[in-house]
């Protein structure tokens, strides 16, 4: 018989009323206890706070506090991570950021689900479905990532975004609920390249 901790990270219905859950919870409380209260002459413990929270890392790493999660122990976060203020990840499922990921503030990152049906609901049973984001992505202001979301690389989501169906690579994409925008194109790489030309230019470089 599988344990609740094991159907929560199968995706199937489980239920948080249970001392295993109970004490990871309690873990990763601890530790965004410690993390929010540091100050910002406290770089590189609010660095090894983050590391034991959650499961994976890269190297660099960057969050601005105060910050919120559920276990943290589900989520990978690939190098060159930023996250401004308020960021929430609530990781019942598995939750994957890619590397050089920057979110703004108040981005949300949402897997548990409830039960449609309110019987079932009430009895206090939940689940969990992934959340992937891939390399390169830009994540505006308040947007919000619900539950079994995909996200690809090279994507900038517009601010105050609800991004509720899976987002192709190298897009614009934002709205209630979140669509494409437009593609990223060839264009946008000459255009960004020639003011990052002229920026260095102006230092002589």
């Amino acid at each position: 018989m599988k344990t609740q901790k094991e159907r929560m990270l199968a995706e199937e219905l489980y239920s948080p009323d249970d001392a295993e859950l109970r004490e990871d919870c309690r873990r990763s409380r601890q530790l965004m206890r410690l993390f929010n209260q540091t100050t910002e002459e406290q770089h590189d413990y609010r660095q090894v706070l983050l590391k034991q929270l959650f499961a994976k890392t890269g190297e660099k790493i960057y969050i601005e506090p105060p910050f919120r999660c559920d276990y943290g122990s589900n989520t990978i976060i690939g190098e060159n991570f930023y996250a401004n203020f308020d960021c929430v990840v609530l990781d019942v499922a598995k939750v994957t950021i890619g590397k050089n990921v920057m979110f703004g503030p108040r981005v949300g990152i949402y897997t548990p689900g409830h039960p449609i049906d309110p019987g079932v609901r009430v009895r206090g049973l939940e689940f969990g479905t992934a959340v992937t984001i891939g390399d390169n992505v830009w994540i505006g202001a308040n947007a919000t990532i619900n539950p079994g979301v995909t996200i690809g690389s090279n994507v900038v989501i517009g601010s105050g975004a609800v991004v509720t169906k899976d987002v192709p690579d190298n897009v614009v994409a934002a709205g209630n609920p979140c669509r494409v925008i437009r593609a990223i194109t060839a264009e946008d790489t000459a255009y960004w390249e020639k003011l990052e030309k002229a920026y260095h230019a102006d230092f002589g470089e």
